[in-house]
């Protein structure tokens, strides 16, 4: 679980709201790029969350939010692999179909790569736009600090 702490914004039923209570050493940090403490920081730091609770929390308590790594590194494998390996598998299916000598090769294995890579691209929107719309993993409140 990758873990952060947030301030509680607001407070609606089981919900919470909670905005970044991101450090100042952060800030000036030289390993900001490769760390993970700052992962969930970027994300809450722009607007206040929603995240799921089921503690009893008031505005203005201090709360560690957590969500789930494996989430986060199977939708990088979704965004970033699989269309990589569609952009590869369109070039090497044109390579292979079209002749030696044939003209405008090269441009050719370029906008089979392009068009497999949009097609990936478009299907991965509309299979998350249908079938994960239901299940949006969304942080959770961990514990009251």
């Amino acid at each position: 679980m990758i873990e952060e702490s947030a301030i509680v914004v607001k407070v609606d039923g089981g919900q919470a709201w909670v905005a970044s209570r991101q450090s100042s050493a952060c800030s000036g940090c030289l390993q900001k790029s490769g760390c993970s403490a700052d992962a969930l920081a970027t994300v809450l730091n722009k607007k206040p969350v929603p995240v799921d609770s089921e503690l009893l929390l008031e505005t203005g308590d201090t709360v560690l939010v957590a969500i789930d790594e494996s989430l986060l590194l199977r939708a990088s494998l979704l965004l970033y692999i699989v269309p990589l390996i569609a952009l590869f598998t369109g070039a090497g299916i044109a390579d292979w179909l079209l002749a030696d000598n044939s003209p405008y090769a090269d441009l050719s294995i370029a906008a089979s790569a392009l068009l497999s890579l949009f097609l990936v691209l478009f299907l991965i929107n509309k299979v998350q736009s249908l079938l994960l719309l239901n299940y949006y993993p969304r942080p959770v409140v961990v514990k009251k600090l």
